[in-house]
């Protein structure tokens, strides 16, 4: 039996088709309200859907004028429909950041939340402790110093994204901007000084103390979830068995979609590939597939709404996840929920998942040949494929359901507090907390 934690999660971007930090964030503030934990969200855009279980739910403003630096469009670089706005402090911030090239979303959402927070204090509310979602603002760091526990939770830190946007770099130019982009420094500086950084892998966990020079008795390994009542088979939708599903963008060289149109060339001509990724001429994917003859068989079909994704996964034969480097890999789990087997590379933690779920085949990084070889061979093996999907079904229930999940992040939540020196909120001891956790990733033997 445990008694109610009082959970400030704070998140910068919280809309689940933005990536899978709005899941996550989604998903786990449900499950711990559905614990019995009183559950506060403070969220930057793109907002959350509409989130009934919380207690309470915050929309924290960003102009996000960097997006209007990427993409060259002087008229996104003012505040809509008031640009007067813009001589607001950190508006004018983000505004300045932006011009030079910086990322400045992290910062000022973390400013933001710190403020917002310190409000309800100052009017008597109060916390147990403050989940940050890959944030790491200098604000988060400053809520601790307030005397707050904080963890944050990090997929996987953001030089990943750096060394995949050096690879997409085509001039100089190009290379010192990625170099300025990403605030590193300010998340490897509030990352070493949590309380504890959840990750979800071993590749993810080494990335984060290598990276950020966090030492490894602050990480803590709890898998991500999936919601095993919404993505699981639909013996209603017929699958076919020449469709391969792919999520991911294309714009993202981890992502792979490259060679993922390089191997789906090879196969038969009655083979189809869908691709889960916003449709535009600048499409790699679809430029690729122009390039070798097979755009006729590519169905780009735009960002879907879940209901429609669930769908996807059961109507496939197979989900390729081609990355080149993931620290979960949601897709490939998503599709071993709904009992379709996966092909994916050995990248990041890819292995680590296909080894929890069971559910499908490894082929090699970067290697069309290969990749095309596992899809072949599951096409060609109908009985194989029904066997991986039942078995990785089995296994993501018991690994990845989000119940399960909830319950072990509430667990660290309460190890967090005993070695601070407060009263523990749950019977359980924060030891068995921290071994249930680590039992409970894709990382732990099996």
């Amino acid at each position: 039996m445990t008694r109610p934690l009082r959970i400030c999660f704070v998140a910068y971007r919280g809309n689940m088709r933005c990536g899978g930090q709005g899941v996550y964030l989604w998903f786990l503030a449900r499950e711990l309200a559905r614990l019995g934990h009183r559950v506060d969200v403070l969220v930057g855009p793109p907002y959350p859907d509409p989130m009934p279980f919380a207690h309470s739910l915050t929309q924290l403003p960003n102009e996000q004028f960097w997006g209007g630096w990427f993409s060259r469009d002087p008229a996104r670089m003012l505040p809509q429909p008031n640009p007067h706005a813009i001589f607001g402090p950190m508006n004018f911030y983000e505004l300045s950041a932006s011009w030079f090239g910086f990322l400045p979303e992290p910062f000022a959402f973390s400013v933001r939340a710190f403020r917002a927070v310190s409000r309800r204090l100052r009017a008597g509310d109060r916390y147990d402790i403050v989940h940050d979602v890959q944030c790491l603002g200098y604000g988060i760091h400053a809520l601790q110093r307030l005397g707050l526990p904080v963890v944050s939770t990090v997929h996987h830190p953001l030089t990943v994204d750096r060394r995949a946007s050096f690879v997409r770099d085509e001039t100089l130019r190009d290379a010192v901007g990625t170099m300025t982009f990403y605030p590193i420094g300010m998340q490897r500086f509030v990352a070493r000084r949590l309380d504890r950084i959840f990750t979800s892998s071993k590749v993810s966990a080494h990335q984060i103390a290598r990276d950020f020079g966090v030492a490894k008795q602050r990480l803590c390994m709890v898998a991500n979830g999936v919601d095993t009542d919404l993505f699981r088979p639909d013996p209603s939708i017929p699958r076919n068995p020449r469709e391969i599903l792919c999520v991911g963008r294309a714009s993202d060289p981890n992502k792979g979609i490259k060679t993922l149109v390089e191997a789906f060339a090879k196969l038969p001509a009655d083979v189809r590939l869908t691709l889960v990724d916003e449709d535009n001429p600048e499409n790699v994917g679809r430029k690729r597939a122009q390039e070798l003859g097979c755009i006729d068989r590519l169905h780009i079909v735009g960002r879907v709404p879940v209901e429609e994704l669930v769908r996807l996964y059961n109507r496939a034969a197979l989900v390729a996840v081609p990355s080149r480097y993931e620290g979960f890999g949601l897709p490939a789990v998503e599709a071993m929920a709904c009992g379709t087997p996966v092909v994916a590379t050995r990248a990041g933690a890819l292995p680590e998942v296909l080894a929890t779920g069971g559910g499908g085949l490894l082929v090699e990084r970067d290697d069309p040949v290969s990749l095309a070889e596992g899809m072949g061979r599951l096409l060609a093996d109908d009985g194989l494929r029904e066997d991986l999907g039942a078995r990785g079904r089995e296994r993501v229930v018991a690994a990845y359901a989000w119940p399960r999940v909830a319950a072990a992040t509430a667990e660290v939540y309460a190890e967090v507090l005993a070695a601070r020196g407060r009263p523990a909120r749950t019977t359980t001891s924060a030891t068995d907390g921290a071994r249930r956790a680590i039992q409970s990733s894709p990382s732990s033997t099996r």
